[in-house]
């Protein structure tokens, strides 16, 4: 399968910093260009990542505050000037629609936009789907579920005794059996399955079900991780302000049987305190990751 490509542009959370620019996180695969989210900044951390903005399809916003729109006007009036030629998607969660025509009104742009409020499977292609479901958040708030499809694949070693090409391999893997010399292959026989690849996107909420659901067997959950638990205030704070510590981020991959966990979203209260913050999620979950603005992966 076509690899999932990643680029993180922004880790930090409601004060940017030095090393961290606003949350947003850029995800290709095959034709489309996924931005989720666009916090104060993002084109700019977009040029720096030497991504061209006008190949972006989709926008999925989480939620309507600063630290994840703020850069949404200035993106699209740059999208504007830029000629850019497609219908742009943007989905949010219910309830921002209002919100959203107040920053078309600020950007000030010529687009075909279609908006919309989305929960549940929005979108569904032959390769991915992706999945909103609400979080609890202080306002209306989306987590996000991206989906590959599991896809067939012929077993070269099985077939090379045979001389099968071009529309018959189609029906292979169409689960159609073909004929050979007077001999039929089946393709069950002769294909294997590669199962898709699943990555949630979980900011700001506090521990939730459907948080649970969304990392749910995921091959990588990306979890904000605004405060430490076990140091200061930081259990209040995420509990007043509706956000998840670093060991319930890691409590919700756990629990969700997550392969890979990389945390974002960090407070500004944890700038060059990375290296204290990794020694204390290894503790607790061996596959973490700390985000890092311009780190890019590909699974």
């Amino acid at each position: 399968m076509k690899q999932i490509q990643i680029t993180f542009l922004g880790t930090g959370s409601a004060v940017p910093t030095v090393t961290r620019n606003h949350t947003s996180i850029f995800l290709k695969y095959k034709d489309r260009n996924i931005l989720v989210d666009c916090g104060e900044g993002t084109q700019r951390q977009i040029r720096k990542a030497k991504i061209n903005p006008c190949k972006i399809t989709d926008i999925l916003i989480t939620h309507f505050h600063g630290d994840h729109v703020f850069g949404l006007p200035g993106l699209l009036n740059t999208l504007s000037q830029s000629n850019y030629g497609k219908v742009l998607n943007i989905y949010g969660p219910k309830g921002s629609n209002k919100i959203f025509k107040k920053i078309l009104e600020i950007a000030e742009v010529n687009l075909k936009i279609k908006f919309k409020e989305v929960s549940g499977k929005f979108i569904d292609t032959p390769y991915f789907r992706i999945t909103a479901m609400s979080l609890e958040h202080r306002i209306p708030c989306n987590g996000y579920l991206f989906e590959e499809k599991d896809r067939l694949r012929i077993d070269k070693r099985k077939l090379a005794r045979f001389k099968v090409k071009g529309p018959k391999l189609a029906k292979l893997l169409g689960k159609k059996n073909v004929k050979i010399g007077g001999k039929v292959l089946k393709w069950k026989d002769l294909t294997y399955l590669v199962k898709g690849k699943k990555i949630s996107f979980i900011f700001d909420t506090k521990i939730c079900n459907n948080a649970k659901k969304l990392a749910k067997d995921c091959s990588l959950a990306i979890i904000e991780s605004s405060f430490l638990g076990d140091s200061g205030n930081g259990n209040e704070l995420a509990k007043k302000h509706k956000h998840l510590t670093l060991e319930q981020a890691i409590k919700i991959a756990k629990d969700s049987k997550v392969n890979q966990l990389i945390l974002t979203h960090f407070s500004q209260r944890y700038e060059f305190k990375e290296k204290m913050l990794l020694r204390k999620a290894k503790k607790l979950f061996k596959n973490v990751r700390l985000a890092k603005d311009f780190m890019t992966l590909e699974i």
